[in-house]
């Protein structure tokens, strides 16, 4: 799958951007706080109606000062020519289409388009809270498994439903056990899968960060549910009164955590920088392989200040495995153009090389696309 043109509109400090990008390599550079990564963010929103910044107000995406945003992608996909727009208004709900015809609910699009984002704001994998991870392991899983996203939908809506009744100090048994059926109905489905999507994407990572960091460190997943030690009904009856003390369900998918190890410790606890960098990194290239293995086309790889905070061993290495054919199309940023040189000249295919600066995107002499 590739991304041909974009048209970006209002999106950020990008007022106005029509760009043509190479079907391979396409790399931007530009001095900090310039829009590289709002470019990049605009391909991840037309994939996953959404910003990669994942701000709960959808209005923070549009340009200072505008009534509005829009976005528009036309890409080939499976040999087919796909067409995608977004358009949001202050105040008013999301438009998107595909083709020119409206989604009637966001969840159909996703999965489409897939793309994987490796970025800055992945240190909040390791030393963020379990809803980052649990957001991490369900935008996987929901790309590949439309199954998945609909019970996640479910179950969430399950849950705010008890938690309201909680709030009211309802005390009726029956109309907890008709909510707490649904919770458990879709939590034990939501728990077999992420066991499921664990137990594959494990070799995968342990792969990448490996061939990041070397074979000197150990590395490893540990899914933490209260479903590894008995049933979504039983912990939901055992818990009642304590959530009813408390104001919200305590137990529960919900609350479900991906515990990061790194020689057999904690991650956010004993690894320095560039561990907890490297380890990132490898969770999206194990992202981007786990989507790849189980989707019909493949995804977009966008990689945004990737070498920071990496000694220089790492860096040669991370260079080594972006630039091999493994990939397809390739969004990558940096300040500066020694990296990007460097992989251009390994990847040996087409590229497109862009300058960004205060929201403006102009294509630079060498950038050829092809």
């Amino acid at each position: 799958m590739t991304l041909n043109t974009a048209t970006i509109l209002n999106f950020k400090n990008i007022a106005e951007a029509r760009l043509e990008f190479s079907p391979k390599l396409n790399c931007l550079i530009g001095n900090n706080g310039q829009g590289k990564t709002n470019v990049l963010d605009a391909v991840y929103y037309l994939s996953m109606c959404r910003s990669f910044a994942s701000t709960a107000d959808n209005s923070a995406v549009i340009r200072h000062g505008e009534p509005y945003m829009m976005l528009q992608g036309s890409y080939t996909r499976q040999d087919t020519p796909l067409e995608v727009s977004i358009a949001l208004q202050r105040g008013k709900r999301k438009v998107v289409r595909r083709d020119g015809k409206e989604y009637q609910r966001l969840s159909q699009h996703i999965g489409l388009l897939p793309v994987v984002m490796v970025s800055p704001m992945d240190w909040d994998l390791v030393r963020g809270s379990g809803e980052e991870r649990r957001r991490f392991m369900d935008l996987i899983i929901s790309q590949n498994d439309s199954d998945y996203l609909e019970a996640l939908i479910r179950y969430n809506k399950a849950v705010e439903q008890r938690n309201a009744m909680i709030k009211k100090e309802m005390r009726d048994p029956l109309l907890y056990e008709t909510v707490e059926m649904e919770m458990a109905r879709n939590a034990a489905f939501l728990h077999q899968r992420r066991s499921q999507w664990v137990e594959q994407f494990m070799p995968i990572f342990m792969y990448y960060y490996n061939a990041v960091a070397g074979e000197q460190e150990t590395v490893s997943l540990h899914y933490k549910s209260h479903l590894n030690d008995g049933a979504m009904l039983d912990h939901l009856a055992a818990t009642r009164e304590r959530d009813m003390i408390l104001g919200y369900t305590t137990r529960g998918v919900h609350r479900d955590d991906l515990e990061l190890l790194l020689n057999h410790h904690p991650m956010r606890s004993t690894g320095s920088q560039g561990q907890c960098k490297t380890y990132t990194i490898a969770l999206r290239l194990a992202q981007f392989d786990f989507l790849k293995a189980n989707n019909p086309t493949v995804p977009i790889l966008l990689l945004d200040d990737i070498f920071d905070k990496l000694d220089a061993s790492r860096v040669e290495r991370i260079v080594d495995v972006v630039s091999s054919d493994r990939f397809g199309q390739i969004f990558i940023t940096d300040t500066n153009r020694t990296h990007l040189d460097e992989i251009v000249a390994r990847h040996g295919g087409g590229h497109c090389l862009m300058h960004v600066e205060n929201g403006a995107v102009t294509v630079m002499k060498g950038g050829e696309q092809s």
